[in-house]
């Protein structure tokens, strides 16, 4: 619907304060301070909220929107597919889907080559444990099954994958007991292991062998797999050892190695996936987000050759099923959707203008003392904030340092919300250096706002 035609803001805000269950959102707080802002209309980087004021979403809806917002050329996929046919019949097979799936095994590493299509990146994780967990069964070893993540990554909000990571910030409490087999590794931020004498490589080293010790210890025949983003969401780029041992690691204890490419896959990082960067083939790789740019729920988990063998037969096939798996009318989109990243040479625009991007980050730390790390690779950009840059302390709950921060960046026409000390920097892929120097200058002013209320606005 054009914005002329839409409700009044008033009138939409109420039903959303009303009936709109929105995530990880206090809504009686946003509601007092005239939330949430109603999106109405894109175009690129740029969104139009109802009143009609202009919006650069520095994010990209969560590292989703690949391709950019307004594309009516995925306004006409949507309506070819469903006029074509809205829905798969039960056992049987969309051209749509197929030919997803077929372009995913052309552009995975490896023998990647078997996709079970999911809605979203949180399925996509859940799918790939049962994968690993189901895959070692039929090897006769059902005792594998303890899952190996990092501490402070994120996999997901659903049942099993929302414990991974060991979330520092109470989420899961609500939700407890945890899974059994929950182990957790050390996370490769060279930012915050040791006493900042390491290197990134030293730090890679010791992160990997750590997890090495953790199935020594666990006894392989109870791990069932390791999973890991390539690059955190919150931009941390392990050194280039850390990958190629883990495969390493896996290999020689029978370890199902699972590649979170959520955020990092479809070009987000300047390679079509994150572990390309390292030459690794993991043996299930999961996507979600940019695989249709945002414009369909869909997310995919592909498993290489030998791990997919392993569920052929009358007894042997993969029990699991979702209700709108493999939609054909998602298909379609993902599949266009990759074709704009190919045709339009976004993974490379990715690599370009994220060495630009991280180039004018790393400035903000000799203005700006609460800057402590800048970090990212490609368009997955990071920047921590710290108290005490000797320390490396964040900010305390009660100066609600991210909500402030994520005010202020709403000011100078940032969306752009802070996760407790980290500013996550995802835009679209086909951002242009004028647009980073548009949003670095409204990140600059915000810093220098922010540190003048908190009576430390100096030179860093």
């Amino acid at each position: 619907m054009p914005l002329r035609d839409r409700p009044s803001t008033k009138d939409l805000r109420v039903a959303a304060n009303r009936h709109v269950w929105l995530d990880d959102h206090d809504r009686s707080r946003a509601e007092a301070a005239g939330g949430p802002m109603i999106a109405a209309e894109g175009d690129g980087l740029r969104v139009v909220d109802s009143e009609g004021r202009s919006w650069i979403d520095v994010t990209g809806g969560q590292g989703a929107v690949n391709v950019g917002y307004g594309r009516t050329e995925m306004a006409d996929i949507v309506y070819e597919q469903t006029a074509a046919i809205n829905y798969m019949p039960q056992r049987s097979a969309i051209p749509s889907t197929i030919d997803l799936v077929r372009k995913i095994a052309e552009i995975t590493p490896g023998t990647l080559s078997r996709t079970f299509p999911v809605s979203s990146g949180s399925e996509a994780n859940e799918t790939a444990i049962k994968v690993a967990r189901a895959y070692h069964k039929r090897n006769g070893e059902s005792g594998r099954y303890k899952i190996i993540s990092r501490f402070g990554s994120y996999h997901g909000d659903l049942g099993l994958v929302q414990w991974f990571g060991s979330s520092h910030d109470h989420r899961n409490a609500d939700y407890e007991p945890a899974y059994p087999g929950m182990v957790y590794a050390p996370q490769p931020n060279v930012y915050r292991r040791g006493a900042g004498d390491l290197t990134p490589s030293e730090c890679a080293v010791m992160c990997a062998k750590a997890v090495g010790d953790l199935i020594k210890y666990h006894q392989p025949s109870t791990v069932a797999a390791v999973i890991a983003e390539p690059v955190t969401n919150d931009g941390i780029v392990p050194g280039p050892e850390y990958w190629p041992m883990l495969r390493e690691i896996c290999n020689e204890y029978g370890v199902v190695l699972i590649a979170d490419e959520v955020t990092t896959g479809l070009g987000r990082t300047g390679k079509m996936f994150g572990v390309d960067h390292w030459g690794v083939e993991p043996d299930i790789m999961t996507m979600a987000g940019g695989l249709s740019g945002g414009y369909m729920p869909i997310g995919a988990t592909t498993a290489t050759t030998a791990i997919a063998d392993r569920f052929a037969g009358t007894d042997s096939f993969f029990r699991h099923v979702f209700t709108f798996a493999g939609h054909p009318v998602a298909a379609a989109v993902a599949l266009k959707s990759i074709e704009i990243v190919e045709s339009e040479g976004l993974v490379e625009n990715a690599a370009d203008s994220g060495e630009y991007l991280l180039e004018a980050l790393t400035t903000l730390i000799g203005d700006h003392p609460i800057v402590g790390d800048v970090r990212g690779l490609g368009l997955l950009c990071a920047v921590e904030l710290v108290s005490d840059r000797t320390t490396k302390a964040g900010f305390g709950p009660g100066l609600r340092m991210s909500e402030r921060m994520t005010a202020k960046f709403s000011e100078h026409g940032l969306i752009l919300p802070v996760r407790g000390n980290v500013i996550p920097i995802t835009p679209p892929l086909t951002i242009t250096r004028a647009e980073i120097d548009e949003i670095m200058h409204g990140i600059d002013l915000a810093l220098w706002e922010i540190e003048g209320e908190l009576g430390i606005a100096s030179m860093a």
